[in-house]
């Protein structure tokens, strides 16, 4: 008996085992290829070259295990290892000077994503996908509510397609514009850490503008990051009170509950009380990126175009409407409260 329960975890481990190699080896690619286009950015190639695996060289079957274990797994570890970068301390005094700019934003892309969405028929899960992506922290924020809403993967891939590609609009159109509206550092930087969704983004856009916009502009993305939390305990419970409402026999509130957001919440406490060695925090903010390149690249692997396809130009018009509605009410937040 007990030689067979020793051999089932190796044996899981071994059916996983090619998947998470392949999903890793891209990723290892997709990593090299941000740090020559980091506009671009590793997760987007990531998410490129798996989307380009998957769909002219088809792997396997053998292959699948490892690949949905990247993609949901390896993703909550990500989320996790960002949790020690995230000191809530640091970003307390911005994040409370932002929060009405974060707080409309969020509202706007909410309500963007569900009316745009019903307007062009959408379904519910990739209004919220593109909802979510563009209201808090991009492919990050994507990769948070994933494993609670459950979407098919082609659906995470069409979004965070959409999401990226807004990103590369606004890294190389927003320093543009803020100049062309004669904006002031601290006032581009709010606009950019509340309006353009990817870390890696804003902090492009940012210093591209100037050093005291891109200081600000970090600090804001990092507070608006840190609101994936309470977004993602309601869609859990949104989520448990929409099973329970259908009469699921197999509901269960414990099993949905995002706990990998409850230890994203302990990494920041860690972090918060100085608990992490400063040598040690490029490492671990190296090793989340990583992750996160490795579950977005096997998300891509998993990706069909046909079914993405057939998803046809609706939600790519709604990750435009939903960019412009939150990059607008920034400005207009910012306008009327004598920000800018």
């Amino acid at each position: 008996m007990s030689t067979l329960a020793s051999a089932l975890p190796l044996s899981r481990f071994g059916q996983r085992l090619p998947g998470l190699v392949l999903a890793i080896l891209i990723a290892s690619v997709a990593l090299g290829l941000g740090r020559l286009a980091p506009l671009v950015g590793g997760p987007v190639f990531g998410i490129v070259l798996g989307i380009l695996v998957r769909n002219l060289l088809a792997p396997g079957v053998r292959y699948a295990p490892g690949i949905q274990f990247a993609g949901k797994q390896v993703l909550q570890w990500s989320i996790i290892a960002l949790g020690f970068g995230l000191s809530l301390a640091q970003v307390a005094k911005t994040g409370l000077e932002s929060l009405s700019v974060t707080l409309v934003t969020m509202t706007m892309a909410f309500l963007a994503a569900w009316g745009l969405g019903r307007l062009l028929k959408v379904h519910d899960k990739l209004k919220i996908l593109i909802g979510v992506g563009t209201a808090i922290c991009g492919g990050s924020a994507i990769a948070a509510v994933t494993p609670i809403i459950k979407p098919d993967e082609h659906d995470t891939a069409f979004a965070i397609s959409t999401i990226f590609l807004f990103n590369l609009v606004a890294v190389l159109l927003f320093p543009l514009l803020g100049h062309l509206l004669h904006l002031s550092d601290l006032g581009f930087g709010l606009w950019a850490g509340t309006a353009i969704n990817d870390t890696s983004s804003v902090v492009a856009a940012g210093y591209s503008f100037s050093k005291a916009a891109g200081d600000y502009a970090t600090i804001v993305k990092l507070t608006r990051a840190t609101l994936i939390i309470p977004i993602c305990l309601i869609l859990a419970f949104a989520t448990a009170w929409h099973a329970k409402k259908k009469g699921s026999g197999d509901f269960s509130l414990r099993r949905i509950f995002p706990w990998f957001i409850l230890w994203f919440l302990v990494a920041s406490a860690i972090r918060s009380a100085g608990l992490v060695p400063a040598a040690a925090q490029p490492t671990i903010h190296a090793l989340a990126e990583f992750l996160i390149i490795v579950a977005l690249t096997a998300i891509g692997l998993s990706a069909n175009l046909r079914k993405m396809a057939s998803t046809g130009w609706r939600p790519i018009v709604l990750g435009l409407g939903v960019w412009a509605a939150v990059a607008i009410s920034s400005l207009l937040v910012q306008l009327t409260i004598g920000q800018l």
